[in-house]
C-alpha cells in the first residue's frame, strides 16, 4: 500500500521531510499539508511538485479521509495538541523533538495512546537511525566493552542566533544526547549537574556558552557532555565509550582527506542535515513501512517523556549549579 502522509508545518524540517518522502524514499505519499504561513505552505507544494491539498489548520489535516498517517514538524509548543489529535483520529504520528515543551504534555500523549491500546507514535530522535551509534550500540550490546563505565560526548554547532538562549543548549542541543545515551547504554538516569567555562567571546549576552552537562546513570555510568553551540569551526558530534575491556569511538562523517600545500586536511561539516542525512531517511523509512505493516518501532512516547524530564532536570540544574536528582516514573509494561 501507499502511505497517504500529512505534514503539519512546513518550515525547514517540515519542507526536508516531504522532499525525502517525495524524491527519496518508497512507499509513501504527500497528499495534504499546512502551516501557520499559508504562502509557505503552498509554496512548498509547488516547489517539490506536490499533489497535495493545503489544508487551514492541523486539526483539518488530521480528520481529512485520504490522510493514513501525519507528520508533526510545527512549532514546539503545538506538537501535543496535534499528536493528541492525531491519536484520537487513530492515526499514526510521526513527532518531531520536542514530542511536547512540558513533562506534563508527553504524559498526556502517554495517557492517550494507552488509551487508544496500541503504538500509534514515533518520536523524531534521528541519531538512533545513524550507522555510527548503531556500530557503538552492537559493540556495546554485544559485550566487546565488557560494563561500560563512562561516556564523554559533544555537541558543538559554529554558531547560534540571537533567539537562543541558555536553557535551549538543553531543550533544543542536548536533547538528542539525552535520548541516545540512555538507548545506547539502556539505562536511565539519575542525577545531573551543569557547569560554566569560560565564557567564548562568539556568545551573545543570553547565552552562556559553553556549558559541560555531567549526568549519573541509574548503573553507575558516569557521562560528561560540551555543549559549545557558538564553536565557530563546524558542525561536530563526539562521543566515546569506555568500558571494562576497551573503548569505542563514534566515527567521523566520510570525507575525502587532501594532502595538498604542505598540509593534510579533511572537510568538517557545517550541517546538521549533511551530517545526519542518512539516518533521516532511514527513520522516515521505517516508519512509512511500519504504517504499513500496521505496527511502528523506533523511539517512543516514552522516550520522548524521559527525554522532557530529564532536560527539565539539567535546565533546573543550569539554574542552581547544584547536583540535581532525576526521579524517573516507571515505566508502563505497555512500551516495555
Amino acid at each position: 500500500m501507499t502511505v497517504r502522509i500529512g505534514v503539519i508545518g512546513t518550515g525547514m524540517i517540515g519542507e526536508e521531510h516531504a522532499r525525502r518522502i517525495t524524491q527519496q524514499l518508497t512507499g509513501g505519499e504527500i497528499v495534504a499539508v499546512t502551516d501557520v504561513n499559508m504562502e509557505q505552505a503552498r509554496a512548498v507544494v509547488d516547489r517539490l511538485g506536490l499533489s497535495a491539498r493545503v489544508y487551514e489548520d492541523g486539526q483539518a489535516l488530521i480528520a481529512a479521509e485520504d490522510v493514513d498517517a501525519v507528520l508533526v514538524t510545527s512549532w514546539g509548543p503545538t506538537h501535543e495538541e496535534y499528536v493528541l489529535a492525531a491519536i484520537a483520529a487513530g492515526k499514526y504520528v510521526f513527532c518531531e523533538k520536542p514530542l511536547a515543551t512540558t513533562a506534563e504534555g508527553c504524559r498526556h500523549i502517554i495517557d492517550a495512546e494507552i488509551e487508544a491500546g496500541r503504538r500509534l507514535v514515533q518520536v523524531g530522535f534521528m541519531r538512533r537511525y545513524d550507522s555510527g551509534y548503531r556500530m557503538m550500540k552492537e559493540a556495546i550490546d554485544g559485550g566487546q566493552l565488557g560494563e561500560a563505565l563512562m561516556v564523554h560526548a559533544a555537541h558543538r554547532n559554529p554558531e547560534v542566533p540571537e533567539r537562543y538562549i541558555t536553557p535551549m543548549a538543553i531543550h533544543d542541543t542536548l536533547i538528542h544526547e539525552l535520548d541516545t545515551f540512555r538507548w545506547l547504554l539502556d539505562d536511565d538516569y539519575k542525577s545531573a549537574q551543569v557547569v560554566f567555562p569560560r565564557k567564548t567571546r562568539h556568545a551573545h549576552s543570553q547565552v552562556a556558552d559553553p556549558q559541560i552537562v555531567m549526568l549519573e546513570t541509574v548503573k553507575g555510568v558516569r557521562i560528561d557532555v560540551e555543549v559549545f553551540v557558538n564553536c565557530r569551526y563546524g558542525y561536530d558530534i563526539q562521543c566515546d565509550v569506555v568500558g571494562e575491556e576497551g573503548v569505542a569511538r563514534l566515527p567521523e562523517p566520510q570525507s575525502l582527506q587532501f594532502r595538498q600545500a604542505g598540509r593534510l586536511s579533511n572537510e568538517i561539516l557545517q550541517d546538521w542535515k549533511k551530517r545526519f542525512s542518512e539516518a533521516f531517511d532511514v527513520e522516515l523509512q521505517a516508519f512509512i513501512d511500519g504504517v504499513a505493516a500496521g505496527g511502528i518501532g523506533g523511539p517512543s512516547s516514552w522516550d520522548g517523556y524521559a527525554a522532557a524530564i530529564t532536560g527539565d532536570v539539567c535546565v533546573k540544574a543550569q539554574e542552581s549549579g547544584a547536583i540535581e536528582p532525576i526521579e524517573m516514573p516507571e515505566r508502563p509494561a505497555f512500551y516495555a
